[in-house]
């Protein structure tokens, strides 16, 4: 089944990703500290961060295109089609600001202290 970019659903897929993907960082985040956990001397280059930055980098760039096709697909509706594609459109990337944001701490702190 396709979605259309004007379907509802759009407007709470955004945002539903991102708190997933909260759960999923700091639930990881611990996990990785309980099983393997990087020596504080390394900082925040180890390699559970980097496993957490590269994965945030994966989620914001999925929402980032969505965002960037809805956009353009708004442009070419009309109605309440239009209304449903632009609003999308601007909560990925509110989703895409916000998933960045929370993972801001894996650039500059080491991850089990």
């Amino acid at each position: 089944m396709r979605l259309w970019p004007h379907h509802p659903v759009h407007l709470i897929f955004g945002l539903t990703v991102w708190s997933v993907w909260f759960v999923v960082l700091y639930g990881g985040l611990s996990i990785g500290c309980q099983l393997a956990p990087p020596h504080p001397d390394q900082g925040p280059w180890n390699w559970l961060n980097l496993l957490l930055g590269l994965s945030t980098l994966v989620i914001v760039g999925a929402l980032t295109w969505l965002a960037i096709q809805l956009w353009r697909a708004g442009g070419q509706l009309e109605g309440t089609g239009r209304y449903i594609c632009l609003t999308s459109a601007g909560l990925y990337g509110v989703s895409a600001f916000s998933t960045l944001a929370v993972a801001l701490p894996v650039l500059f702190l080491p991850p089990c202290i």
